[in-house]
């Protein structure tokens, strides 16, 4: 398919890889944070045994970074998320949720401190740079916040080490999970961290002037020629069989932490303040009302990811709703994320999905699906 066929506008944003996406090979193309994000290079099933087994390389410009800096960058970032962060160093990431003062979820970025007052914010789809441009007008709080020029890519899967080394040096091996270093790359300026939304050992490159868009793309392709890398896009496979959330499908603003899992992640006895800090004490002492669990479908290979939200029924009473879900070949059976009332959330339980009107059996099953200890994505290279 010819660049000329997709129809893009100018007020959608195009990545610094666009065009070498293109050149490669994307034939379909999706929204997200206002920015085109490639979702197509062929048979979604090839993608996934790309990854798992060589390596793919993802433009994920569109995970779009929220730069909070100033004298006051720390205090303000902790207002906006439950996670207690004061054990975050520079050169760490860290996963976390920003709440409302409901305790909605908003979003469930990665948070790069790279400064003892500079942090980003990695973002997953939703317009986080105007809620925190929102908070700092009243908050009494001396930052400025922004939206950088920075473009991450995704290297993924086992040989991205290889392709890494090849790229960096030995030296990169050295570099922790959830962990980050400043690098150049022929001049180019990148922050390389151990991180990526695949459920797989891999890497993020974020690059951080997007007129070398092009050339990072093409050198990391010919580095990793001799080890079967491919051009690819984020696989929902993978992504589901890890049991990791996509925002606006398995979570959104009326979703509370405590509904999917995530206590982890939520502070409530130390002394920080953050927004929603009230409400979730409300929600963890009343308990939940609803859960997110996993499920097998049982019925047919579904050809590809839902793309509604499939309703769960119990005596032809809705009891909740399939979130995302996918036909795993790894597996070999349909899995999925589902939020259901909290009384049908027992593991063995079995339920009825619909399906365009046709009605099939489920059962509750441990997520995630597949590596539940995340021992791919965190293993040493030493």
């Amino acid at each position: 398919m010819s660049n000329k066929n997709f129809g893009f506008g100018t007020q959608i944003r195009k990545s610094p890889y666009f065009d070498a996406t293109v050149r490669w090979g994307a034939t379909g193309f999706s929204v997200y944070n206002h920015m085109y994000i490639p979702r197509d290079f062929g048979d979604p099933e090839q993608n996934f045994w790309n990854l798992i087994e060589t390596a793919i390389l993802c433009d994920v410009a569109v995970e779009r970074q929220v730069e909070i800096t100033g004298p006051d960058a720390f205090k303000f970032i902790q207002l906006l998320t439950p996670r207690d962060l004061s054990k975050l160093s520079v050169g760490q990431c860290k996963y976390v949720l920003i709440t409302n003062v409901e305790g909605g979820v908003l979003n469930d970025p990665v948070l790069l401190r790279l400064g003892e007052n500079h942090f980003w914010l990695s973002l997953g789809d939703s317009d986080i740079l105007l809620w925190a441009q929102g908070v700092a007008i009243n908050s009494g709080l001396d930052v400025k916040i922004t939206e950088p020029d920075v473009s991450p890519l995704q290297l993924q899967g086992p040989k991205s080490a290889e392709i890494m080394i090849k790229l960096f040096g030995e030296d990169i091996k050295d570099l922790k999970y959830y962990w980050f270093r400043e690098l150049y790359l022929d001049g180019i300026p990148l922050i390389v961290s151990r991180t990526g939304w695949s459920s797989e050992f891999g890497y993020e490159l974020f690059l951080r002037d997007g007129s070398k868009g092009n050339e990072l793309y093409e050198k990391i392709m010919l580095a990793g020629k001799e080890f079967g890398l491919k051009p690819g896009h984020t696989s929902s496979i993978r992504r589901i069989e890890g049991g990791m959330l996509s925002y606006h499908a398995d979570a959104d603003i009326n979703t509370n932490p405590f509904e999917l899992g995530l206590d982890r992640l939520i502070n409530l006895d130390g002394n920080i303040n953050f927004i929603g800090k009230d409400a979730l004490k409300k929600i963890k002492a009343e308990g939940v009302k609803r859960l997110q669990v996993g499920l097998e479908i049982k019925c047919e290979k579904l050809s590809g990811p839902n793309t509604t939200f499939w309703p769960l029924i119990v005596n032809n009473n809705t009891i909740g709703k399939i979130t995302s879900a996918v036909y795993s070949p790894r597996l070999k059976k349909n899995i999925a994320l589902a939020m259901v009332d909290i009384q049908y959330s027992k593991i063995g339980l079995e339920i009825e999905v619909s399906i365009q009107e046709n009605n099939f059996k489920c059962e509750v099953i441990e997520k995630p699906f597949f590596d539940p200890k995340k021992q791919i994505t965190s293993k040493s290279l030493k």
